[in-house]
């Protein structure tokens, strides 16, 4: 910690800042101030005042902890979906609401959220790396200790934030895509479980989300104010490295406790966790694998495939989720066509005997 501190306090005294000294002689020298700032202290200043306990006592604990239980967990993601899809069907024959303000606000705060939590976050890692390694960071306890725990549960609170996004796009009439529906409540999802099984290596796509989120949101930010952004693309392109490297820690932590448990005798680096996270580690693999295969997808719909190709994929990676009628009309529509196809096929076999 005293490294970090000292690295911020250095870096404050780069910020444009300066005290008037005048000499004698009328020249006047611009001294330099240290600010000495120290993110932790404030943020602990904060979380007292508001909770009444300093921010290092605090503690997950299922079932008393606010949104802390698996169902509780579902009963939001749930009540997302409800909301989401029932909207849109509410707004079907309404017209869409402008909420241009109120956009504004909502990416502007999410960015800030995000990037504070980002520097807190670097404060507690990057001196606990110098100090004890990579390794004992991804696999061992000091990727999850008191203070991380803290930012942990906030990320964690988030993701529900977050939930507002379609919200918006649902007063706005805008597209629900798979791509999107899916990612918001798969997340909330994500973190909750490895939060429960306290998987020292949350720290490292927690901060690349954020360090994402801060980008998109600030995008988001500056579209609604009317900006022409040009690099909108590259924020696709980042979290697609994002989920490259989430799951290239992930996996490699999965194999280590994977080998080292039951197969010890084949190559690995170390013990790497606990039985009880495995469910965290299958649930972490699986869904932000998932997020891999839609964003490069999404990716090469909208960027690099040729003008036929493109147009297809496009269409396909923007199609809506559809509505309990259309999907219910969908599959009336092909039981009917595979009935009508058996009983063809059936009549045909049978004239292919009688003659």
């Amino acid at each position: 910690m005293n490294f970090m501190n000292s690295t911020i306090s250095a870096a404050a005294t780069l910020l444009p800042y300066a005290v008037p000294q005048f000499h004698s002689s009328g020249t006047v020298e611009l001294t330099p101030v240290n600010l000495n700032i120290d993110p932790w202290s404030i943020f602990d200043k904060a979380w007292t005042t508001l909770v009444g306990y300093p921010a290092q006592d605090f503690r997950f604990e299922e079932g008393s902890t606010p949104i802390s239980t698996t169902k509780a967990v579902l009963s939001w993601i749930a009540t997302y979906y409800v909301v989401i899809f029932g909207g849109r069907a509410l707004m079907a024959n309404r017209p869409a609401f402008k909420l241009h303000t109120a956009f504004i606000i909502h990416n502007f705060y999410l960015t800030a959220i995000s990037g504070a939590l980002l520097v807190l976050f670097l404060q507690q890692i990057v001196p606990s790396i110098w100090n004890n390694g990579l390794y004992d960071n991804v696999c061992g306890v000091s990727g999850w200790t008191k203070p991380l725990v803290v930012l942990y549960y906030l990320n964690y609170l988030t993701k529900y934030l977050e939930l507002l996004d379609t919200v918006f796009l649902v007063l706005k009439k805008k597209p629900l895509t798979l791509l999107h529906t899916y990612h918001h409540g798969a997340t909330a999802l994500l973190c909750y479980t490895q939060l429960v099984g306290q998987t020292s290596v949350s720290w490292v796509p927690i901060t690349l989300n954020l360090t994402v989120h801060v980008v998109m949101y600030w995008y988001y930010y500056q579209s609604a104010r009317g900006v022409r952004v040009w690099w909108k693309q590259y924020i696709t392109m980042l979290q697609i490295s994002q989920f490259v490297l989430d799951l290239g820690f992930i996996y490699f932590a999965c194999y280590n406790y994977a080998v080292s448990t039951y197969a010890p005798s084949l190559p690995h680096v170390g013990t790497c966790g606990d039985p009880k996270q495995e469910l965290a580690a299958a649930t972490g693999c699986a869904i932000i694998s998932s997020y891999l295969f839609l964003f490069i997808g999404f990716y090469l719909s909208t960027y690099k495939k040729p003008a036929a190709a493109k147009k297809a994929l496009k269409k396909a990676s923007k199609t809506q989720v559809p509505t309990l009628e259309e999907a219910s009309e969908k599959t009336v529509d092909a039981l009917r066509t595979a009935g009508t196809t058996v009983v063809e096929t059936l009549r045909d076999e049978k004239c292919s005997i009688s003659i």
